[in-house]
């Protein structure tokens, strides 16, 4: 699996695991709603700012965005 797909994965797992929806993720982490759904589906890279963005949004360590699949626990 490509990393940019790896991020988008744990990205979208962190967001469901917490109830949230892109929009309030989104919102939280002061980006575009349908940003993060690029994000979520490797069809955008996103920068280190608006990934620190949403792992504080998410409240998690930013490397936590990098965690292989299979490999992640969510809180």
């Amino acid at each position: 699996m490509k990393l940019q797909e790896q991020i988008g994965l744990n990205i979208r797992n962190l967001r469901s695991s917490r109830g949230l929806s892109r929009e309030q993720l989104a919102l939280a982490a002061n980006i575009d709603r349908s940003y993060i759904s690029e994000i979520e589906l490797a069809k955008n890279s996103a920068s280190i700012d608006v990934l620190e963005r949403v792992a504080d949004a998410l409240e998690v360590d930013p490397k936590d965005l990098f965690n292989e699949r299979g490999k992640f626990c969510p809180n």
